[in-house]
């Protein structure tokens, strides 16, 4: 006996953050092609790797507007899951792309220090004050929703950590206009390309195992399973499967083997409460296959 469940929650906090992540992306999108510009005009290593990591930023938040849309998407029959699982896609290739650009500047940072190379430091010190203010903005932005949506706390957490990265490079220009030390650009180069190798790292591992459909890391089966066999009438749980629909939905299949003679109103009433427990254990997405204690073989008929 199956049983689905869809449950589509929408809140007015999903919809004001997509206008949060349209002026993050807008703001920090103008920041990177400034910061590029006057990394490559004044022969700034730091300026061009931070510019590097703020777009690492943008593409961060895009992925995210980009989940809340696709959440919106209609399944057809082709596409029986809607298009949820690009995001995941996305999030892979986004990865892959931040690890080469990476090796780029870790590349440069080694032929600075190897061949010196003159820098302002007064500009670079004036354009990463400029990201200070625009990352701290944008994270603004984000703080009242931070701990409602996983998606939202990630963007603010990302932004403000970036705001300290600017504040690094800010005193990176500082010290290079009062003591001239060039070496210092390429040195605050390596640390942005540290911090971006860490959390890049982190994005590519779990988008890899998301899609080869492993357990989401926010969703823990021990947990799960426990839960599950404190509901009255539940004997026992195999056959359990979860995997990552999105970025931001997850799904579970599962076989329930139940006590004898329950009614057909007694089985639905205990598939219910389930999936309302598994919606706070983020599982958006349910099918149970049910048996009773006398009958959960593979080979007995359901």
């Amino acid at each position: 006996m199956a049983g689905e469940h869809h449950h589509h929650h929408h809140s007015p906090v999903i919809s004001n953050i997509g206008r949060a992540f349209q002026i993050g992306i807008i703001l920090n999108s103008a920041f990177v092609v400034l910061e590029f510009m006057a990394g490559f005009y004044y022969n700034s290593l730091a300026l061009l790797s931070d510019a590097g990591h703020n777009l690492s930023d943008v593409a961060a938040l895009g992925l995210s507007l980009l989940a809340f849309r696709l959440a919106k998407s209609k399944a057809t029959d082709k596409f029986t899951y809607g298009y949820h699982k690009s995001t995941i896609l996305a999030s892979l290739a986004n990865a892959v792309i931040l690890l080469i650009a990476v090796g780029g500047i870790g590349w440069e940072a080694i032929q600075r220090f190897l061949h010196p190379v003159e820098t302002q430091g007064g500009v670079i010190a004036i354009v990463a004050g400029i990201g200070i203010v625009i990352n701290a903005l944008s994270a603004f932005f984000f703080f009242k929703n931070k701990d409602k949506e996983l998606n939202t706390k990630s963007a603010y957490v990302h932004l403000a950590v970036d705001a300290l990265v600017s504040a690094g490079v800010v005193l990176a220009g500082i010290l290079i206009y009062y003591t001239g030390l060039t070496w210092i650009d390429p040195l605050i180069g390596l640390l942005i390309m540290v911090i971006v190798l860490y959390s890049t790292w982190s994005i590519l591992k779990e988008s890899l195992w998301l899609t080869l459909d492993a357990v989401p890391a926010n969703v823990d089966t021990k947990v799960i399973t426990e839960q599950m066999l404190k509901m009255h009438g539940v004997k026992d749980i195999h056959h359990i499967h979860i995997w990552a629909m999105s970025t931001t939905r997850n799904a579970m299949t599962a076989h329930l083997i139940l006590e004898n003679g329950l009614s057909e109103m007694q089985i639905a009433k205990i598939k219910s409460e389930l999936k309302h427990e598994l919606e706070h254990l983020n599982i958006q997405h349910v099918t149970f296959e049910t048996e009773s204690e006398n009958c959960h073989d593979e080979n007995c008929g359901h």
